[in-house]
């Protein structure tokens, strides 16, 4: 860790530890983070400069670099979604924007002013995005949208989502294959609802969106990109996404294993520390084994992706193998406290809830194996 990144890291751990580690019991009691306290996290983070970091400085933001988002998201990971997803990182497909879209849309993101919501899944369509229903047919200039969303997480009310739809179809050496495009919709369009959706044990604050599009009607300046090209657009970001999520699940792993350490040490049975007996020091050894090298894949696919070498199987790898590794450290840290870890007194349960959902969103565990095996055997032929 270079000088700069040192500051940064212990900038991000003094602000969390003072403004986002006391409120999580209350978040997750209550299911909610409080309006009030959403918009002072927002706030206290835009004065320190935490806000929006992950954007290029000509536009506003932070500037930061694959290495140091890398370290920052894996700090981030040491709490729940539902506060540190107030400190805002806008999803970068924004910077595709084009002429007055960067005004209504990309700009206002980076300054805090609106939050976006990224809208891929749906209740047919969740990792097998080619049978997505949602589509968009062609009135003039115009295009009408009609379909739903489910599963669309956000801390906040949106004010615009980020929609794919189908808009067509090609012919491809592999079939049909149904033409994608992203539309920027503004919350409040006719036949545009926007709701909150079904309430999840893991990350209780954090929200989820279920969206519904009736006969939407949209403007060709509400095309994000080229039309047909929105898988495309998305893929360019996605896979740094799933980077993202292997850095938070190293932090939270972290934090778990160092409560695990401190009960094995401390708590004592037939007149030793727990952790002296293998049936738990062994435990604490594969924690460590599997964080070492959940970071080590997180830092080699950063490496490859400041060089634009990254390929998705990459992305799928570390995502797949920290998800999994932090399950793990999550599972036995419950076992290893007994009763205890799931005491509504202590943070184990919490964490161990919240770290069940690493494996489903951004790309299931099974898709990711999926997309490493097609990396295989495909250029076979296969």
């Amino acid at each position: 860790m270079n000088h700069e990144n040192e500051l940064l890291i212990n900038t991000l751990k003094a602000f969390m530890d003072a403004e986002i580690f006391p409120y999580e019991d209350e978040v997750d009691a209550k299911g909610e983070v409080p309006i009030e306290l959403g918009r002072q996290i927002e706030a206290r983070a835009k004065d320190i400069g935490l806000f929006a970091a992950n954007l290029p400085t000509e536009i506003g933001g932070g500037g930061l670099g694959y290495q140091a988002m890398a370290l920052m998201e894996r700090e981030y990971g040491k709490t729940t979604h539902a506060l540190q997803s107030w400190i805002a990182r806008p999803t970068e497909i924004l910077l595709a924007c084009e002429g007055d879209q960067k005004e209504q849309y990309l700009l206002p993101c980076v300054r805090g002013e609106k939050r976006e919501l990224f809208a891929l899944t749906e209740p047919e369509a969740g990792s097998d995005v080619m049978g997505m229903k949602s589509n968009a047919v062609k009135d003039g200039d115009d295009w009408i949208l009609n379909g739903s969303k489910h599963f669309i997480s956000g801390p906040v009310m949106p004010d615009f989502a980020i929609v794919f739809a189908a808009t067509g179809e090609d012919q491809t050496a592999r079939g049909p294959r149904k033409r994608i495009t992203a539309f920027l919709v503004d919350v409040g369009l006719k036949g545009f609802e926007c709701r909150e959706g079904n309430k999840c044990v893991s990350y209780r604050g954090y929200k989820n969106f279920q969206l519904s599009f009736d006969n939407v009607r949209l403007g060709p300046t509400q095309i994000l990109g080229e039309e047909g090209r929105g898988l495309e657009l998305s893929g360019k970001w996605l896979g740094m996404g799933r980077i993202w999520v292997g850095a938070t699940c190293c932090g939270k792993a972290e934090r778990i294993m160092n409560l695990a350490i401190d009960w094995a040490a401390n708590r004592k049975q037939f007149g030793k520390p727990i952790g002296s007996f293998q049936a738990t020091g062994f435990k604490l050894a594969d924690m460590s084994i599997g964080l070492r090298a959940a970071d080590l894949m997180v830092n080699d696919a950063v490496s490859r992706a400041e060089v634009g070498a990254m390929q998705d199987a990459d992305a799928a790898m570390v995502k797949v193998f920290c998800s999994e590794m932090l399950n793990k450290v999550a599972d036995d840290t419950v076992q290893i406290y007994g009763g205890m870890g799931l005491m509504e007194e202590l943070p184990i349960q919490r964490l161990w809830r919240d770290s069940r959902l690493e494996r489903i969103w951004d790309g299931t565990s099974e898709i990711q194996r999926h997309i490493i095996t097609r990396s295989i055997l495909r250029p076979l032929g296969a």
